[in-house]
């Protein structure tokens, strides 16, 4: 399990994240940085910025298009990718392939309930179930 603490998300509220097998051994086998327990660290120490990954999209793409590729763009929108447009993938995903109710995947997205009497009455987090979903989209991810 990866928990993302309060402070780190956007509702504040800590989210659990269930992880495979393969996700797991994917994150024993990095490489780690002395004297800290964070697993992306930033370069300078500390926590990385939430701009890092879109920071390194840029550079990828850049170094695609200037060896003559067409670089890493989003094909319906014509603009390149972003973080951000990892969680879309995975929304469509959800929707469009997997069988699994909606309120589970937006928990899975940490997204808040917006009905105030359903949320609440709704206070889990649907971790079991969020386990196969998530299971399911590495196996897509994979495969």
């Amino acid at each position: 399990m990866w928990t993302v603490p309060a402070e780190r998300m956007k509702a504040g509220k800590e989210h659990r994240v269930p992880l495979n097998d393969a996700a797991v051994q994917l994150l024993r086998d990095l490489p780690r940085l002395k004297d800290t327990e964070l697993v992306f660290p930033a370069p300078r120490g500390g926590v990385m910025s939430d701009q890092a990954m879109k920071a390194v999209i840029k550079r990828m793409h850049d170094a695609k298009v200037k060896a003559g590729g067409k670089g890493y763009m989003d094909p319906k929108q014509d603009k390149i990718i972003t973080p951000h447009g990892f969680r879309s993938t995975f929304r469509d995903w959800a929707a469009e392939v997997s069988e699994y109710p909606n309120e589970v995947v937006e928990m899975a997205l940490a997204h808040t309930i917006k009905n105030k009497a359903e949320a609440a009455y709704r206070r889990g987090d649907l971790f079991e179930k969020r386990q196969g979903l998530m299971a399911d989209w590495a196996t897509y991810c994979v495969g």
